[in-house]
């Protein structure tokens, strides 16, 4: 019978765990040192562990072999069993269907059952958070004062769920998200496994798909074998798979608003709906691509998932933004898009999104209007094109106030001076912002 990636190289050893160093360090060291607590809590997000680690720890707690590091032997018939789900003395347990009192008292009453090969009877259950208050009560005093011989293993991607009594009897680990390159390493074992010839980019557009799990990491590999049925695997079979689009229509973009191409919007738009792409992957794309122009602006190291080539284009593009702009377009493509998945306009949206990031380089930052004000009570009178026709008009009426009044300039006088310079140069930046 077939099996999934994720089943058929699921980690057999503590070795094979990725990304969670210091949680498998700590679970060995408690083997071997016979200092296994009586419950355990594995939190963290989907695709990262949890279970199996759970499922490791049960094998290794009444493997009758024991490896001297703390690893379980495989070989042994307890270890057969609890890896073919067919040990009497691990119990798995669904927390999302056995979720109410009833099913928690039947698995109190079986906390005094003996055990077949003298090794500890366990209760893994998994979506703990989905078990009901009155479960949660039920479960309490057998999790304070399990027998000796009873360990509690629990899973669950909402621990904030969890009642505080329940916590405070665990000990808690943690689990991250896996990192681009850590989930690459793992795909390319898998490929070299399965006899799959990919490409290392092709790799990584998966593991960057994937957002730190290496469950739907290996499901999208699995994808992929499929739709290539037996060729090699390249970066486009993955766009075409996962519905992107190529990383060279955001250096076009950069191009277009370089030149201020307005009609590119309305052409690139035309060509990502011709071939039927998610307009909001679309923009979750050029998001990325904006937010790795100012990790560039920051000189903070670039995502993973780039290749060279890529690097090198970048370094290209960057110079046409500034890092306001950058700034400017991430926080105007964060709110559109919840515009976007709302809005049943999605040609019309995205078009006009697009139209403003390429206008947005005649945009006029704060930080340096505010610093044409502050130059302005300097005295260094500087107005831009459409604010110059008001120049002479202004300075005349300066002048004259001056010759004309009895008194010394006093400050006020000068700071409306300041004011009404101020909102001239205002009314020319309103200008270039129409134009």
């Amino acid at each position: 019978m077939y099996q999934g990636s994720s089943r058929r190289f699921r980690p057999q050893f503590f070795r094979d765990i990725i990304g969670q160093e210091a949680i498998v360090t700590t679970l060995k060291n408690a083997i071997r040192m016979k200092k296994s607590a009586a419950a355990y809590l594995f939190s963290g997000p989907r695709g990262t562990g949890k279970t199996t680690l759970a499922r490791l720890l049960a094998k290794a707690l009444n493997c009758l072999h024991l490896g001297q590091d703390g690893e379980p032997c495989n070989d042994c018939s307890s270890c057969i069993e609890i890896m073919q789900a067919k040990s009497l003395d691990v119990l798995e347990v669904d927390g999302a269907s056995n979720r109410g009192v009833e099913d928690i008292r039947q698995i109190n009453e079986t906390l005094g059952y003996s055990t077949l090969n003298k090794g500890c009877r366990i209760y893994i259950i998994d979506e703990v958070h989905m078990l009901t208050k009155e479960a949660f009560n039920a479960l309490l005093k057998s999790l304070e004062e399990p027998p000796s011989n009873v360990k509690f293993l629990f899973a669950t991607t909402e621990p904030h769920k969890i009642p505080l009594t329940i916590v405070s009897r665990c000990q808690r680990f943690e689990l991250h998200r896996l990192t681009v390159f850590q989930i690459t390493k793992k795909l390319s074992q898998i490929a070299d496994q399965a006899g799959v010839i990919i490409e290392e980019q092709a790799l990584k557009g998966v593991a960057n798909a994937a957002e730190g799990s290496i469950r739907d990491a290996e499901s999208f590999f699995d994808e992929l074998l499929c739709y290539a049925e037996g060729r090699n695997i390249t970066h486009v079979d993955v766009l075409e798979l996962l519905g992107g689009v190529p990383r060279d229509f955001f250096f076009r973009l950069d191009r277009a608003s370089e030149k201020n191409d307005l009609s590119f919007a309305f052409q690139c738009v035309d060509e990502i709906f011709s071939l039927g792409k998610d307009s909001f992957l679309v923009l979750e794309g050029i998001m990325e691509h904006y937010r790795t122009l100012l990790l560039m602006k920051l000189s903070l190291p670039l995502p993973e998932a780039l290749s060279d080539e890529e690097q090198k284009q970048y370094l290209t593009v960057a110079p046409i933004y500034s890092q306001e702009d950058c700034l400017y377009i991430l926080e105007y493509l964060v709110k559109c898009s919840l515009q976007l998945y709302q809005n049943p306009f999605k040609r019309v949206t995205l078009e006009t999104i697009i139209l403003h990031l390429i206008r947005s380089r005649k945009r006029v930052s704060l930080p340096s209007l505010v610093q044409r004000i502050e130059n302005l009570g300097e005295g260094n009178f500087s107005f831009s094109e459409n604010a110059s026709h008001h120049k002479e008009l202004l300075q005349e009426t300066e002048q004259r106030r001056v010759l004309e009044s009895p008194k010394p300039s006093t400050p006020a006088a000068h700071y409306d001076t300041i004011i009404r310079f101020a909102a001239v140069e205002l009314e020319g930046v309103i200008k270039d912002q129409l134009d």
